[in-house]
Order: structure tokens, then sequence, then C-alpha cells
């Protein structure tokens, strides 16, 4: 008798890989893949070790998801709702699947408004929290505390923008939490994310450059021993921060050095997913209007725009800044184009830092209120403010 691993498929999905692309870096076909998902049949010992790192797991926890069945007694339930009655007895299949919950909401943060994931994200932060406070196996504890982890910070970053960057403290809070549990695991990459989130905060909330410098640049170091991407992401901060400062040459070296780390970006990187290809254009088209280099900065932003299609919280906040780019350079009929289209996307998403950017961008159009074009765009701002 077969029994599917669902842990495995869980946790391939949790790592961003598809039955295809697990297979071409394995160098099988996908119907192998296919079979030891199944449980059908299972890799051959000289493969784990490879299959460990690309689904970045140890060799024990590999083991796990490669054995893990359906516990006695849980016949009706799977493997989530029999741990929530009997928490002693939660599994990696358990957590796989809270796992795979978690990364579903998280998926979602950038094309709804976050208020609406508020509740959702609450509840899974209390049930993970439970879960980890009951569970006393090694393993399974520490996968549950790394995921209460990424739950924090979840919870710190929708709570932020659902506030329209206003709330601080409480962001702070939730990053604070996360940190303290990434020291106790020993997890870098974790602390090194929390702390940048942190960054953001200081950046972009209470607008204090050099607090954000100091963090962005240890959140860089400590990430530097395991994530390049997530040490190349904290550059790219390292490098707004000196822009916001005004220093372009520090600006220049670390928007350098960022790229030098992305380069080395990896399928096994446990921080991969958090950046994009669009991530250098949109922190350095930023950079440039923070240092008054308006056309560079336009350049970069356009282009971007162009690619964030199917991120529209993001994309709200490059057209925010293409903008500002464009009315710095007195070109108002295209900046109130790129102004219009960053409404369009913040009508149906809320995002906080778009609507900051945007509501600035306003203000910088008063000297040409009375053309008819500023005059409409005003209107949909303050259909906007109203809504929200």
């Amino acid at each position: 008798m077969t029994h599917h691993r669902n842990g495995l498929a869980a946790r391939r999905r949790t790592v961003g890989l598809t039955q295809e692309a697990l297979a071409e870096h394995m160098q099988v076909d996908r119907s192998t893949i296919t079979r030891w998902e199944s449980g059908r049949t299972a890799p051959q010992p000289w493969m784990r070790p490879r299959l460990a790192r690309l689904l970045r797991v140890n060799a024990e926890c590999l083991n796990d998801l490669l054995t893990a069945q359906t516990p006695h007694g849980a016949q009706g339930l799977d493997a989530l709702d029999y741990a929530i009655l009997h928490p002693d007895r939660i599994d990696l299949l358990a957590v796989a699947t809270l796992r795979t919950r978690f990364d579903d909401c998280a998926a979602r943060y950038d094309r709804v408004p976050s208020a609406g994931l508020i509740a959702e994200a609450a509840a899974q932060l209390n049930r993970i929290d439970q879960l980890a406070a009951g569970s006393s196996r090694g393993r399974v504890q520490r996968e549950l505390h790394a995921l209460h982890a990424d739950a924090c910070t979840l919870m710190g970053q929708l709570i932020w923008d659902a506030s329209q960057r206003r709330d601080h403290a409480t962001a702070k809070t939730y990053y604070e939490q996360s940190a303290d549990l990434a020291r106790h695991l020993r997890d870098t990459t974790l602390e090194a994310h929390a702390l940048l989130r942190t960054c953001y905060v200081a950046l972009y909330g209470a607008h204090d450059a050099r607090t954000g410098l100091a963090l962005a640049e240890q959140a860089a170091d400590i990430a530097a021993r395991t994530s390049p991407a997530l040490a190349g992401l904290a550059l790219l901060h390292v490098a707004e921060a000196h822009a916001m400062l005004g220093s372009t040459s520090n600006c220049e070296r670390a928007l350098s050095s960022a790229e030098r780390q992305l380069a080395h970006v990896e399928a096994g990187d446990a921080a991969a997913d958090l950046v994009s290809p669009t991530q250098f254009g949109r922190l350095a088209g930023s950079c440039y209007l923070s240092l008054g280099d308006h056309r560079r900065a336009e350049t970069l932003l356009t282009s971007t725009a162009e690619q964030l299609r199917d991120r529209r919280k993001s994309r709200a906040i490059v057209l925010g800044n293409l903008t500002l780019a464009r009315i710095r350079q007195r070109d108002v009929e295209a900046g109130v184009a790129s102004l219009t289209e960053a409404i369009t996307e913040l009508e149906t998403t809320r995002g906080g830092g778009g609507m900051n950017i945007v509501f600035g961008a306003a203000r910088e159009l008063r000297p040409w209120r009375q053309e008819p074009l500023v005059a409409e765009v005003h209107d949909r701002l303050l259909g906007l403010m109203t809504a929200a």
C-alpha cells in the first residue's frame, strides 16, 4: 500500500519549485517526481543530499518527509486537524500544511488590501504559536519556530501597510518577536529579514535615514554568510539610505555590491522568493530620485513599472516615484499619466507605501492645479482618500 507524501509536495511548493523545475534540477523526468510524491517510489540514497539541498531541509527532515504517514487514529482527518486535536503528536506533514497555508496568505499580500488579510494572518499566527508551545519534538519544533518567525514578520508587514505606514510601534514589536525567534534558532536568514523589515520602518515611516542605514548594514552583514538574496536586498536599502543622506558615491558603491550579491542567488537560497528581477531597477530608480538625477530615475522606473504588472502594490510605489521624477522635470502631462495608473492600482490594493507616495506627488502638482488634467486627477485622489 502506498502513502501519498503530501509533506514532500508541500515542501516543494514552499520553496517555489514546480515538479518540472525540481525534475530539471535533479536531472530526472517529471514522472519520477510524481512517483516520489505519490509514494510509489523513493529517491535513491545517492540522490537524497541534492534533493535535501533543493528543498532546504537537512537529511533527517527529508527522511521524515519521505516516510510520513497518516497518524494512527486520524482516519477522516487531515494531518493538521489531527495535530490541532493532539498538539503533542504534531508531525512534519502537519507543519508542511501550515507552511503551505501561510505561503498562500503571504503570496496575496502584493495583490489585495492588507486590511483584508490581517484576520486570516492573525488566526494562522495564533495557531502556529499554540502548536509550537505544545510541541517538544526537535525537528518539528524547530520548523514550527521558523514558521512562527515568518508569521510574525508578515503580521508586522500587514499592520504597517494597512495603517498606511503609520503604526510603527506594532510593526516593530512583531519584527522584534521574529528576530528573537530567529536568534533562538540561530537562523541568520530569518534574523536578517526581521532586521530589514525594521529598517523599512525607519527609512519609509520615520524617515530616519541614519537608523535605517545602520539596520540595513547589519542585515546585510548577517545575511552575507547564508543568503546572497537577502544580503543583496539589504544592500539595495543601504544604497537608498545613502541616497536619502545625499551621498552619491556611497549609494553607487552599495548598488554595485548589491548587484554582485544578487548575481549569485540560486534556487536553494532560503530568501530567493523575496527578490524579483525588478528589485534592482525599483530601488536604483528610487535612489536616483532622492539624489536629484530625475532623468536617470525616470528611465529605470519606467522600465520597472512595465515589468511589474503582477505585483500591484509594488507597481503603485514605482509609478508614484515615476510621477515625482516626471514632475520634477516639469513634464506634467507624463506625470499625470503615471499618477493616474498608480491610482488605478491603489483603488484595489490600498497599499500604504503607494498611497503615501501618490499623495506626496499630488502635492507637487499644486502649481498646475488649474489645468484640466491636473484637476481631474485630483478628483480621483479625493475619491481614493474618501474610500480609505
